[in-house]
């Protein structure tokens, strides 16, 4: 009885230094839903943000998610979420895609990640999400967050068909993790 009791507690510190070894190195960046909020926080310039959030926003149309529906956008952005992409689906129809929440800076904060447009989806509307779907958190302001999160974003010029987002997501297997 003794012996199962030793195994049992090597197995848990085991377990806890897994879980240890496995967490993502974190980098320095900032989260802003708008380019005032960047303005306020001390030591960054109106020249700066305005210049982060261009940049963002210019990714914004071929990074974000894209639908052949409004429906299928809606379902992972939330109602009156989505709006029409420039770019056309294969049939020429329309394409739609989430509506920018924020923007999150890297670089300029002297970290590894890069500047990259953010979004909200429909069933967790605090947390800011990346164009691949992975969390940054609901933090406005500087904070950390994952170097897989921060990385440059892909650019996204085909359409989804189902959720991609959120609790969604990981219910269906489809997207990334956050």
């Amino acid at each position: 009885m003794k012996r199962s009791g030793k195994i049992a507690l090597v197995m848990m510190g085991t377990s806890a230094l897994t879980l240890t070894a496995c967490e993502e190195p974190k980098i320095d960046t900032a989260i802003f839903e708008t380019v005032e909020q960047c303005v306020a926080e001390q030591g960054l310039t109106a020249e700066q943000c305005y210049g982060e959030f261009d940049a963002a926003k210019a990714q914004h149309a071929e990074v974000s998610p894209k639908y052949n529906s409004r429906a299928d956008c809606e379902a992972d952005f939330g109602a009156e979420g989505c709006e029409v992409s420039p770019y056309r689906g294969s049939t020429g129809g329309s394409v739609f895609m989430p509506l920018m929440a924020g923007f999150m800076m890297g670089q300029m904060m002297g970290g590894r990640g890069y500047t990259q447009p953010l979004y909200r989806s429909g069933d967790d509307r605090k947390a800011f999400r990346t164009a691949d779907n992975r969390s940054v958190g609901d933090k406005v302001g500087r904070t950390q967050v994952s170097e897989r999160a921060a990385a440059r974003p892909a650019k996204k010029l085909y359409t989804q068909r189902r959720g991609g987002f959120g609790a969604r997501a990981r219910a269906t297997g489809f997207g990334g993790g956050g």
